[in-house]
């Protein structure tokens, strides 16, 4: 219980000075309380002069696990990357991704599990000791069959953390530098996601004590939506846990206003029809990236997107609130499947980006800017 106080004691204390990073003594389970750059599979966009930029200390991406069949893990963009900005200085969460949603969970001792187990015994040595954070899963209840989202699905990732566990331990050693989450929970502001599997989900991690908390993907329709994320998970947790943030947006909220009418004042500005819509100024941008003045422009003279002007810092805010936040970690760039085929009912992913790399034209080598660029900097500050 001592342990237990001095170690809660030591991540409020962190929050409060608004720590990122500690060289030389990281207890993995202390809060820092920092918004980092994610990147989700495309860390090959990854460009160190816009970390710079931003002031960005935290990097996190995603390695999907059927790509080890393809060869050597190490040699994969995603882990060459982001081993790569740890070994410049950056602080780093590397969440493994196992993409079940078109076929069964193996069950546990058949040779497919076996199998998965095998890549992650390719895996792990590439990682371990070398990331600060591991998540076990991604989105473990969008990326398996709806009809397996029970106890198949809990069965399955407890098999693949407790192989996880015993890796670090026999491999690593008791000051593995790598600490564990389970990662990540989905729209827990909806009560049918809070299933019997997310109860289980959070007892494993509660009762898990090489865990270190869990991971939650905020994707939400207003601000206030993310708040019932941390009621549900934080009592269930210990009180040495925190947690991960590691994506987050309002894109349910952008998207209910793709199909309102553009701002008379831009239309008239650069030439756009009366009765243009929201996505169709985005299309043209995707079309023929806009400058970053015309882009800021259109957003500032929206109403639907000003009144949201604040969400960084007021759900970084919420999070740290908390004394509980390990790290955040919010959208960096665009890419290529955000523009694809965009229309009026394209889930809007692109207008949650740092850096607008598909819509702003770029600066010499550098991606144009997005709106949050200032906010996320501003955010990185004690």
């Amino acid at each position: 219980m001592t342990a237990v106080l001095a170690l809660s004691t030591i991540t409020q204390a962190a929050v409060a000075e608004g720590v990122q990073s500690v060289a030389n003594d990281k207890p993995r389970a202390r809060a820092y309380g920092a918004l980092g750059a994610n990147f989700n599979e495309n860390l090959d966009t990854l460009d160190f002069r816009e970390l710079r930029e931003a002031n960005a200390q935290w990097v996190r991406g995603f390695f999907p696990m059927p790509q080890t069949d393809q060869g050597d893990p190490a040699k994969h963009i995603s882990i060459s990357t982001i081993n790569k900005a740890a070994a410049r200085g950056y602080d780093t969460v590397l969440s493994l991704k196992f993409p079940y949603n078109s076929a069964s969970f193996p069950a546990p001792g058949s040779a497919k599990m076996a199998a998965e187990l095998a890549r992650l015994d390719k895996v792990l040595p590439t990682v371990m000791g070398k990331v600060d954070i591991l998540a076990i899963g991604n989105e473990p209840f969008i990326e398996s069959l709806p009809a397996e989202r029970d106890q198949r699905l809990n069965t399955f990732y407890e098999t693949v953390a407790r192989h996880v566990i015993d890796y670090r331990r026999e491999k690593c050693g008791a000051k593995c530098g790598t600490s564990l989450y389970m990662g990540a929970l989905n729209r827990l502001d909806l009560p049918d996601r809070r299933t019997p599997a997310a109860e289980r989900w959070m007892t494993f991690v509660r009762e898990t004590p090489e865990i270190a908390g869990v991971d939650i993907h905020p994707h939400v329709p207003s601000q206030a939506a993310a708040k019932p994320f941390l009621d549900y998970i934080l009592p269930k947790m210990r009180p040495d846990q925190t947690f991960l943030v590691t994506e987050f947006s309002i894109v349910w909220y952008w998207q209910q206003h793709l199909k309102d009418p553009i701002p008379a004042t831009f239309a008239q500005k650069y030439g756009f029809p009366a009765d243009t819509l929201v996505w169709q100024v985005i299309k043209a941008a995707i079309d023929k990236p806009f400058t970053e003045q015309k882009w800021d422009d259109f957003l500032n003279s929206s109403p639907w997107f000003t009144s949201q002007k604040n969400f960084l810092r007021d759900q970084m805010k919420l999070y740290k609130g908390t004394g509980r936040l390990a790290v955040a970690t919010y959208g960096f760039k665009q890419d290529d499947p955000m523009v694809t085929n965009f229309g009026p009912d394209k889930t809007p992913w692109l207008l949650n980006s740092v850096y607008a790399s598909k819509i702003v034209r770029p600066r010499g080598e550098l991606s144009g800017r997005g709106y949050w660029l200032e906010s996320f900097r501003k955010l990185q500050q004690p």
